[in-house]
């Protein structure tokens, strides 16, 4: 990820319009701006899981994640397992490793990708 053409500039999320994004169960609520010059782009989420959720997709899309609340269970195809609690992250890169998540609970996270 490279920034640049970004200037400082501060994100009231609770003005953001939310999208839902359903998933094989439950949904998502994202929230999320774009930052940077369209053809880099950094997008930007805060995304609420409801209790419930799980993925309908294998995701290959690189992440820095931040779990901020709830509990967030992913997968990766290998089978390896992690669950994030309020204060953890993970980062993967771009086609490294597809990941499924999910959220039993419920969680709030901040993603930028």
């Amino acid at each position: 990820m490279r920034m640049s053409e970004i200037p400082f500039g501060t994100v009231d999320w609770s003005s953001v319009e939310p999208e839902r994004h359903p998933g094989e169960a439950g949904e998502a609520i994202w929230r999320t701006r774009y930052f940077g010059p369209a053809e880099n782009a950094i997008r930007v989420r805060m995304v609420e899981y409801s209790a419930g959720y799980v993925s309908d997709h294998w995701c290959s899309k690189g992440h820095v994640l931040l779990c901020l609340e709830g509990e967030l269970e992913t997968v990766l195809e290998d089978g390896r397992a992690f669950t994030l609690r309020p204060g953890m992250s993970y980062q993967v890169a771009d086609q490294a490793e597809a990941h499924r998540s999910r959220a039993p609970r419920g969680a709030k996270l901040f993603i930028v990708d």
